[in-house]
């Protein structure tokens, strides 16, 4: 791989981007909600095992989308990479509001800008990328204020910008948002979970804005749209997207592991990759697992806030 310019920012530090490997570009190793009662991701032991699985298959890095408030546990970030050999990209940003206590949120909902840099260029551990969440086909209030928070530090940082689209809808309200108002370059959002709503024209017009798109799974809970993956992929590659997009796991619940029920974030490279090289070619899933994460993830790092 050529150089890129940017670094990755790392729970261990930053990192060269040609140096992140093949990548599980969306995934959890810890989450925690109000939402998923007795769902909840929160064993360092576990979290091990599935990375551990993970580079067993030749895996080298994972992005952990889990943000602000859900139980991501970044103290144990590092030691799990250390531990594991894997690179490990974390996140701040907020999720949907449902997943929050609203007195917390009130609290907040002032300083998310000042806590979203301050997570990705002053903390402990820091976090290497924002995310925040859409609604069902439309963006709320909450996420409108996110966004805006979000693009803020965006713009004093230049990191990317993840998106939760609800059952994978409203793309393109999200763009309008992210881009068009707060002028966040397309090149920087990555939006998670296209695969929900498998439309072509869609994912299509959302590629040619310059975003990536990223799809996640395969899971129970969207297994109805799971066989359109190959289809979807195929379609934005013949289009000319190969270069846009991202595929992650999106494990998070703890039957969803490999080590349980599965089929974990190793079946991404044990089951995904392999197909992906025969059908679209292998020059195309490396794009897919190593040189699009590279770019998605690197950062021209900007670390005062204005």
């Amino acid at each position: 791989m050529t150089e890129m310019p940017g670094m990755v920012r790392t729970v261990l530090g930053d990192i060269p981007p040609e140096h992140l490997g093949v990548c599980d570009a969306h995934d959890h190793l810890f989450l925690r909600s109000p939402m998923l009662p007795g769902q909840e991701l929160d064993d360092p032991a576990a979290a091990l095992g599935e990375l551990t699985a993970f580079a067993a298959a030749g895996g080298n890095a994972v992005a952990q989308w889990t943000p602000w408030g859900m139980g991501r546990r970044m103290a144990d970030l590092p030691e799990l990479s250390r531990r594991s050999g894997t690179h490990i990209v974390a996140a701040t940003g907020l999720h949907q509001a449902r997943h929050y206590d609203a007195a917390e949120l009130a609290r907040l909902r002032d300083s998310l800008a000042e806590m979203f840099v301050h997570e990705l260029t002053e903390a402990e551990t820091r976090a290497g990328m924002i995310k925040v969440a859409g609604a069902f086909h439309h963006l709320d209030h909450h996420t409108r204020h996110v966004m805006a928070a979000a693009a803020h530090a965006h713009h004093a940082t230049d990191a990317p910008i993840g998106i939760h689209l609800e059952g994978g809808t409203a793309a393109l309200d999200a763009l309008d948002v992210l881009c068009g108002t707060h002028g966040v370059a397309p090149h920087r959002v990555l939006l998670g979970h296209v695969h929900r709503f498998p439309d072509p024209a869609i994912h299509r017009q959302a590629a040619e804005t310059g975003a990536f798109l990223v799809f996640d799974g395969p899971s129970r809970a969207h297994h109805g749209t799971d066989w359109r993956l190959m289809d979807s992929l195929a379609a934005l590659v013949d289009a000319g997207h190969a270069h846009q997009v991202l595929l992650g796991g999106d494990t998070v619940t703890a039957n969803a592991r490999s080590t349980a029920d599965g089929p974990g974030m190793s079946f991404l490279l044990t089951g995904l990759r392999p197909r992906v090289e025969r059908e679209l070619g292998a020059d195309v899933a490396t794009a897919i697992f190593v040189r699009n994460p590279a770019r998605a993830f690197a950062v021209n790092w900007r670390d005062t806030l204005h």
